[in-house]
């Protein structure tokens, strides 16, 4: 039987994330190499959104480990899609890590709508 070990949630604003997106130290400070390919391919208006939401993960990512903002790498906390659409994370470095070290598996949920960016992460031990 699994345990929730930690939950976060987390908030943006895609048009924030609109003028973020044109700095390309932003780019490489907060997104891994797999997610800004993913994000690349999407046309201008659904990659804000999708940044947003994938920034808003990292975000609740952090807050479910009981980590601010620095905790880990940003890049290090890829959020990526299965071919059915589904979002998960991508864990590297320090961040995969902690979640082995404390045998950890962490879910997620991202949504969008209305110009704003959601995302819940649920950390479980089994």
């Amino acid at each position: 039987m699994a345990v929730i070990a930690g939950v976060g949630a987390d908030m943006v604003r895609v048009e924030r994330m609109e003028k973020s997106l044109a700095s390309e130290a932003f780019w490489q400070r907060v997104f891994g190499a797999e997610e800004r390919a993913f994000l690349e391919k999407l046309s201008p208006a659904r990659k804000a959104a999708s940044a947003a939401a994938n920034f808003a993960a990292k975000e609740a990512f952090l807050k479910a480990c009981g980590k601010g903002l620095g905790g880990f790498a940003l890049a290090e906390i890829q959020v990526l899609r299965e071919k059915s659409g589904a979002p998960y994370y991508a864990l590297r470095g320090a961040a995969a890590a902690h979640l082995a070290e404390k045998g950890l598996h962490a879910a997620l949920s991202l949504s969008h709508e209305a110009g704003l960016a959601l995302a819940f992460a649920v950390l479980e031990k089994s």
